[in-house]
């Protein structure tokens, strides 16, 4: 595996950065520069665990690190799971797969930008939003090559290693992306198919201001397939949700957010204009 983007240092972060949180019992987010990650545990077995996505370039100690205060020393997770492949979800996924040496998961539309194949659509800096858009002219964009380490999900729903959880297709942010839906609680890992800060302004990254909004305007070509992915997710009712930006929301906040998003799309959502954009509906 040799992935070059993988070695950037990306300089932006967060006040939640290096934070650790729960939104269920068994369901542990941390915050990695200005992305999330989560850590879930297999409820009865208290050192069994499967990581989601893998954070941004360089962050590969302090993962390890939160895994063991979590799960013990050793103990490598049963699978990695990934929302999409995007550099700041799988900056230590080369690393990780080294050290563990455990299956990755991802929808098969998402393969080709993680077995070498493909590039994920250059970033677009013309959309508005904030400075974070406009400097994501530098983020990488590469796809990776993690050879037979990586898998396609069941086609059936299920997630490998996570009883109970369903992965479910979101696209729209790249092809392939997916978010993880558990029935019994409705606790939802949403990665980037919404966000709950406007991930365009580095002032309201920076300080985690929270706020209802679609995916990342600068890195999201396919903006009718995220709307339908918004209403596919609403639909749901979840009880919480972790995304991929963001601080987590749950109960009435949550609900009346996501149902205004879902809603309201095109206007709260969708660029004025850019390079993915077709004219507002």
């Amino acid at each position: 595996m040799d992935n070059s983007s993988q070695d950037r240092v990306i300089p932006m972060t967060s006040v939640a950065s290096g934070k650790l949180d729960s939104i269920a019992p068994d369901v542990h987010y941390m915050t990695i520069q200005i992305v999330n990650l989560c850590f879930v545990g297999l409820l009865g077995e208290t050192s069994d665990w499967v990581l989601v996505d893998a954070g941004m370039p360089k962050s590969t100690h302090k993962i390890m690190e939160e895994a063991a205060n979590l799960f013990g020393e050793g103990r490598p997770p049963r699978a990695i799971i990934l929302t999409h492949g995007h550099f700041d979800h799988v900056g230590a996924l080369e690393d990780l797969v080294e050290r563990w040496n455990v299956p990755v998961y991802a929808h098969e539309f998402e393969l080709p930008f993680l077995t070498g194949q493909q590039n994920y659509p250059e970033p677009d800096p013309s959309v508005e939003g904030g400075l974070l858009a406009k400097v994501s002219a530098i983020y990488p964009h590469e796809g990776i090559d993690l050879g037979n380490h990586v898998k396609p999900l069941p086609a059936d729903g299920t997630v490998p290693e996570m009883p109970g959880w369903k992965w479910i297709h979101t696209p729209g942010h790249t092809p392939g992306h997916i978010a993880l839906f558990r029935d019994e609680d409705r606790v939802l890992i949403a990665g980037d198919a919404f966000v709950t800060t406007k991930q365009e302004s580095l002032y309201k990254v920076l300080v985690q201001e929270k706020e209802i909004s679609g995916p990342p305007r600068y890195l999201t070509p396919d903006w009718q397939s995220a709307k339908q992915s918004v209403i596919k997710l609403e639909a749901l009712k979840p009880a919480a949700a972790i995304t991929g930006h963001g601080r987590p929301m749950a109960g009435t906040e949550l609900s009346s957010n996501l149902e205004k998003l879902a809603r309201d799309f095109d206007t709260i959502a969708k660029p004025d204009h850019g390079r993915y954009v077709k004219d507002k509906e």
